[in-house]
């Protein structure tokens, strides 16, 4: 009997004692038998443990080139299976020792590096300390961020390997050779946006500030590629062609890279929101890591998994409170609902009517002689389109979170319709700019007709209209740049030292900043859908948008240390991270329409680009198919052709139904095997609670 008390002392002892811990000790207490003191080793048979460890070591011995370290078993024991190979090696002789030895050593040297490579992880040890100390709810943001920095440079590297640095390297040599002549009699293919005579200082500042003058002149719009061509010997390079697949292939790469990451996001998702059982076990017995050995690291760990278990008991309250509704309520809280979201709805719509009008009369007031000549008003008018997009969405929200509070949803809603009222209101109204500038490119409401007709595109106002589109999506860019400097700079510090040092009520109420993870989310991903558009019209975007991001690493790490505290509701990070991705996604989705718009549907400019000269972009692929070989060339164009796209069509819905019937059966298993445990855990309790 006293034994059966030490081995039931020993479980309530031990720190991480999990469900199988005490399995076993009941296994071992029902195998006692006798009076008489006996040894542990005599009295009971060989545990579980042990059985278990002997077939592990022996699968182990299996493959030798397995590293014994990370073998899971005594010390003793990994002395004995080293002996047992050196055995076994020596009796190796010849070609097969040294196949083995090489083999080994390539192991390890794998090993090795995969260690070396970890220390190259960009901000590992920032987004840990973020993490034990503001929650992996804040840490999703900048692991977000620092997955927009790697995708934005690996674009810029693809670009700049197969359009710039060949365009550079092609032009300094002078090896270009004109595929298409233009007519310069022609009133289409006159542009030159290179100031003449001696201008003023700010022109300059401008230039820089609006992309117009000099720069229409660099890489890094459009406008200055050449529809030229390289031809040495056996090598061939078209310029346009180059700029054409490359834009198709960084889009292809962004969306591969954005799925990707999204199917891992959702497998966590799928793990972690179906875990009624195992929220809180699965933190208090499983989530400590014992190699942890510096102190620092220690309170970093223990302060996220409280910040995941205080997520747990958020929702679990919000759900108590639901459930505890009557239908009196439940009726009043829907009808607060309609009301307040057909208020969103007009807010939306005036949002759109301020872009669309914003739009039009910068266009016209930058031709007018009453803003020509002042910095000030040259520039306010320049920006007028950003300002407006950029004040909507900064108001618009605010109001939004206003309302959210009343429509009495649980935590991890409230996050999701806000983040999906202003996606909507956000890439929303950028389409309302994009509409604005097609529809003038296009003479959608102009009167005078005779410049589309004449070139295919209102020449009148737009010489070089993809360069026209790359501008606004670099205002777009430099002015989102400047809005998150400002608000760091003169609305976050500022806060901070006002009520730090001042004792004033309303400063008081006002509060300590928290750090609103979905508001800065959807910016960065706002920010990433304009890169995505402006990339075909401004190729060097993407490098702009790479320094964007990495300043805006630091500066949200620097607010978020000085001045901003844990949030006082914090959010499950796991599904926060999924539908991060998917608002990317679906930014990446919209970024798609105007780019290929311009590709298969609209002329190019005359004047300028790569392009120029063709009646649609598309034709760089189509010229270049002509040429190919009779075989090549028909089966490019059985793959175009409905024949092949329409049973590739049907076999992806296939394809796609059986995908998710399969993950429809695994889930069913999934939740039959937690039936099991929660009957398994049940029972063990039982046993507990009868040997005490």
């Amino acid at each position: 009997m006293h034994r059966i008390e030490a081995g039931i002392s020993d479980y309530n002892t031990h720190p991480f004692g999990t469900a199988d811990v005490m399995w076993q000790k009941k296994e071992s207490l029902l195998h006692y038998r006798g009076h008489e003191e006996q040894p542990w080793t005599k009295t009971f048979p060989p545990t579980r443990e042990s059985v278990l460890e002997d077939k592990w070591v022996d699968m182990w011995l299996e493959d030798e080139n397995r590293p014994i370290q990370d073998l899971y078993c005594s010390m003793q024991r990994k002395r004995e299976i080293r002996r047992k190979q050196e055995r076994k090696n020596a009796k190796k002789t010849g070609w097969k020792s040294w196949k083995e030895e090489k083999t080994r050593f390539w192991g390890q040297f794998k090993i090795k590096t995969s260690g070396v490579l970890q220390y190259l992880i960009l901000w590992k040890g920032t987004l840990q300390t973020i993490g034990g100390k503001f929650g992996t709810g804040i840490q999703s943001y900048f692991s977000f961020l620092r997955f927009l920095v790697l995708m934005n440079l690996v674009t810029f590297l693809l670009i700049a390997g197969f359009i710039v640095i060949p365009n550079i390297v092609f032009n300094e040599l002078g090896l270009e050779q004109t595929l298409t002549g233009s007519n310069t009699s022609d009133i289409c293919f006159k542009y030159d946006p290179n100031p003449k005579g001696l201008e003023r200082f700010y022109i300059f500042i401008m230039d820089i500030l609006m992309g117009t003058g000099f720069m229409e002149l660099t890489y890094m719009f459009y406008g200055y590629y050449k529809n030229s061509s390289v031809n040495l010997a056996e090598f061939s390079y078209n310029i346009p062609l180059a700029y054409l697949v490359t834009t198709l292939v960084y889009f292809l790469l962004s969306l591969l890279w954005t799925v990707v990451r999204s199917v891992q996001g959702f497998k966590q998702s799928l793990i972690t929101e179906d875990s009624s059982m195992t929220n809180y076990t699965d933190k208090v017995f499983a989530g400590w890591d014992f190699c942890i050995k510096d102190e620092k690291i220690i309170k970093l760990k223990q302060r996220s998994i409280r910040y995941e278990l205080k997520v747990n008991l958020e929702e679990e309250k919000m759900r108590r409170l639901h459930a505890q509704r009557t239908m009196k309520q439940r009726i009043g809280i829907y009808a607060i609902r309609v009301f307040l979201n057909l208020i969103v709805i007009g807010l939306i719509c005036g949002a759109f009517y301020c872009i669309y009008r914003s739009t039009q009369e910068s266009q016209i007031l930058l031709g007018s002689e009453q803003v020509k000549g002042s910095f000030i008003r040259e520039l306010l008018t320049g920006y007028l389109p950003s300002i407006v997009i950029t004040a909507a969405n900064f108001l618009l929200p605010l109001l939004f979170n206003i309302g959210i509070k009343w429509e009495k949803y649980n935590l991890s809603m409230e996050i999701k319709l806000t983040l999906v009222r202003c996606v909507f209101l956000r890439l929303a109204s950028l389409g309302m700019l994009l509409y604005s500038l097609w529809n003038n490119i296009t003479c959608g409401d102009t009167e005078d007709k005779a410049p589309c007709e004449m070139c295919g595109y209102n020449y009148k106002d737009n010489k070089c209209w993809e360069t026209r589109v790359g501008q606004e999506m670099y205002k777009l860019l430099i002015f989102d740049f400047l809005t998150v400097l400002v608000m760091i700079l003169l609305v976050d510090f500022p806060r901070k030292i006002f009520v730090d040092h001042c004792s004033c009520k309303p400063i008081q109420l006002w509060g300590q900043q928290e750090f609103m993870v979905p508001q800065f989310v959807l910016d960065i991903i706002y920010g990433q859908t304009v890169c995505w558009i402006g990339t075909f019209f401004c190729p060097l975007l993407p490098l702009l948008n790479t320094i964007k991001y990495f300043i805006i690493f630091y500066m949200k790490r620097l607010t978020l240390f000085s001045n901003c505290r844990p949030a006082d509701q914090t959010f499950r990070a796991s599904s926060a991270n999924f539908f991060f991705l998917l608002v990317l996604f679906l930014g990446l989705a919209i970024s798609w329409v105007p780019v290929l718009y311009s590709i298969f549907a609209m002329t190019p400019s005359k004047a300028c680009g790569p392009f120029r000269n063709q009646v649609y972009i598309w034709d760089t692929i189509s010229t270049p198919v002509d040429s190919l070989p009779k075989i090549a060339r028909e089966f490019l164009q059985f793959i175009a052709s409905q024949a092949f796209v329409i049973p590739l069509f049907l076999l992806s819905c296939i394809v796609m139904f059986y995908l998710m019937a399969l993950g429809s059966s695994y889930g069913k298993l999934v939740n039959t095997l937690k039936d099991q445990l929660q009957v398994e855990r049940s029972r063990k309790i039982f046993l507990n609670q009868a040997y005490q």
